[in-house]
């Protein structure tokens, strides 16, 4: 039987990262692990804190009557007060655990925002370079994604935004630090963005969502600011998982708060909590939730990661590329050396290095590296960007 004729399309664009990974197997098996280079996929190298291992243990040797059943749709009450504590201080915001939804990771939480947001053809905003998984996730719901260029060195450009809000626009979607830029967006551009915001929902008679999408918010560097999405616009939705700041992307662990003065709030409760239930995630795994309710604020080291970008950046710097220096999250987006970026990235291929083209995420002309890897991985690597740009360049 034929597959869906959607689906089968969708293939055909299907997630660069993923390409590049399956590839890079390949050239483990044929060379050797020690000899490729793999900066494909975002994979924390980083093990969990020693003491996310002793709560788990702990926890299992309870043995509590029910502690594996069934439970809200929206998470425990104990855990999700725990969550709202803690995101109270990083948000700037009062929140209690009725804002709050524990869901399958950041990935389920979207999906769970735009089922309960999106009418069929509702128009959502994205700025580009983006993660290329957010046009799945709308579509998935009868929305349309649109992508918006950011500034040159990837920083929001609220006047390409604003342009292109429509009178369907249900939400804008941001992701800060950015995948795939590594990019923070700043205080005075939320602030600016919310104030287009709330200036739209007037003109339009309809709010706008403005969603954060944050598995990246405690991986930042050189004290940079992270400002808080809650206390800046009152239709605000956040959402994050635990999977980069404690190295557990396998246990699909997250959550998702909203504004406690959200319009229509009762509804949009009521919604999202259907919705993390119809789309068959139930509820976010019992064992995972009551781990992270132990575990708030406590995450690996980002100065390892900062150290991973140091090295990375001296390296392609010296060689000769150019590239707007990482603020956050574990990725770097140079520029190519040539407009080609699938081009470009076949090239370092043939030197057992791997990174993704930048017509991946919506940035032709670029490259998306994950330097989530070992030291040694970095360093060995150099020798083989710089061969292939002298010989581009020459």
């Amino acid at each position: 039987m034929p597959v869906s004729s959607k689906i089968k399309a969708s293939l055909t664009r299907t997630s660069w990262i993923r390409k590049m990974f399956e590839e890079g197997g390949q050239l483990k098996q044929k060379y050797g692990a020690e000899n490729v280079f793999d900066f494909s996929i975002g994979n924390p190298n980083l093990e969990p804190p020693e003491s996310f291992h002793k709560t788990i243990i702990k926890l299992i040797n309870e043995h509590k009557p029910g502690q594996h059943g069934y439970m809200p749709n929206v998470g425990y009450l104990d855990v999700r007060q725990s969550v709202a504590e803690y995101i109270s201080k990083e948000q700037g915001i009062t929140l209690s655990p009725e804002d709050l939804i524990m869901t399958c990771g950041a990935a389920g939480a979207l999906n769970v925002i735009f089922k309960a947001i999106l009418d069929p053809g509702d128009h959502v905003i994205c700025p580009s370079p983006y993660f290329v998984e957010y046009g799945f996730y709308v579509d998935n719901h009868g929305g349309t994604l649109e992508t918006v260029p950011t500034t040159p060195d990837f920083y929001l450009d609220i006047d390409a935004i604003e342009k292109a809000i429509k009178p369907n626009t249900k939400a804008i979607l941001i992701n800060s630090p950015n995948n795939p830029t590594g990019q923070v967006y700043s205080r005075e551009q939320i602030d600016s963005l919310a104030n287009v915001l709330m200036k739209k929902s007037d003109s339009n008679k309809q709010g706008i969502y403005l969603i954060s999408d944050e598995p990246y918010r405690k991986i930042s560097f050189d004290n940079i600011e992270i400002p808080g999405i809650l206390s800046t616009y009152i239709n605000s939705i956040v959402c994050t998982s635990y999977s980069k700041d404690l190295s557990i992307p396998g246990e699909r662990i997250g959550h998702l708060a909203v504004h406690p003065e959200a319009a229509e709030k009762s509804d949009l409760m009521q919604a999202l909590a259907m919705a993390n239930r119809i789309l068959g995630f139930v509820n976010a795994p019992a064992i995972m939730q009551r781990t992270i309710a132990c575990m708030q604020g406590q995450q690996i080291d980002s100065e390892i990661y900062k150290a991973k970008r140091d090295l990375l950046c001296n390296g392609l710097k010296k060689a000769g590329y150019e590239f707007t220096l990482p603020k956050g999250a574990f990725y770097l987006f140079p520029k190519s050396p040539i407009q080609d970026d699938v081009a470009f990235v076949a090239a370092l291929q043939k030197e057992n290095i791997l990174a993704v083209p930048g017509s991946g995420f919506g940035s032709p002309g670029h490259f998306r590296m994950s330097y989530c890897v070992s030291d040694d991985t970095i360093i060995k690597s150099i020798p083989g960007f710089e061969k292939v740009i002298n010989e581009i360049q020459t």
